[in-house]
């Protein structure tokens, strides 16, 4: 198990996270958002090129005793994947835990950690899923339609689809499915380990998606975006809490 990054000192300030006028807040009214939005996603565009510009990995921690969220955003530079900026933001859960709706518990404190970044993120990169969703609307896409941004979601498991097994060595991809219904890919990113699951976001096609996930996965597994959003969003649960 590789041992994630440690985070800069100090943090960043987490910003305040509300939760958006209008969000929803029951099941039923959820639903109805994510219809209305999945026929806004874009999925033939190849979205930027990979090992260029700027990737921002975004994630989210939770506090259950003080039922609170904080997300976390790490700017990389594409090509070398050295840290161009940080910025955090923590706010309170008000969707309760609904499998398939996990984007409207996250999604106000991820909004807010992008917002307060001073440069432009490029490629946004989610841990979870995009397409590959029970509603082909996962974090991912909904986080690219609500932002314009490109996305993809590489997700650390294949939630319940399924996927033959491919090639040991790194580069190697299989079909993710459901049912018929090619809904991502399983990616292996280093020789004779556990793939990732990569799905479309908004405005990234799902080959460009695979190259975006290889280019960030020099040593590891997981994407450096991944990994170092993970670390600093833990940090700032447990600063937060020790404050």
């Amino acid at each position: 198990m590789s041992t994630p990054p440690p985070s800069p000192t100090p943090l960043p300030a987490p910003q305040p996270a509300p939760v958006p006028d209008g969000w929803p807040v029951t099941e039923a009214e959820a639903r109805a958002v994510q219809d209305r939005l999945r026929a806004q996603v874009v999925e033939a565009d190849e979205g930027p090129e990979p090992g260029r510009g700027l990737v921002t990995g975004v994630d989210v921690a939770y506090d259950d005793e003080r039922n609170v969220v904080a997300a976390a955003a790490v700017v990389l530079d594409a090509a070398d994947l050295a840290v161009v900026e940080e910025a955090t933001a923590i706010g309170p859960v008000t969707f309760p835990y609904v499998p398939g709706l996990l984007a409207f518990r996250e999604l106000p404190a991820v909004l807010a950690a992008l917002g307060a970044l001073h440069h432009g993120p490029g490629l946004v990169v989610c841990d979870g899923y995009g397409r590959a969703h029970p509603r082909r609307f996962g974090l991912a896409s909904h986080l690219g339609v609500l932002t314009g941004l490109p996305t993809i979601g590489v997700a650390k498991n294949p939630f319940r689809f399924t996927h033959a097994e491919p090639p040991a060595v790194r580069g190697s991809a299989a079909d993710l499915l459901d049912g018929g219904e090619v809904v991502g890919s399983a990616l292996r990113t280093r020789d004779g380990v556990k793939p990732v699951y990569v799905s479309t976001g908004h405005r990234v096609s799902l080959a460009a998606a695979r190259a975006h996930t290889l280019a960030l996965t020099p040593r590891y597994r997981l994407p450096e975006t991944t990994r170092r959003a993970d670390a600093l969003c833990r940090a700032t649960l447990k600063t937060t809490a020790e404050a």
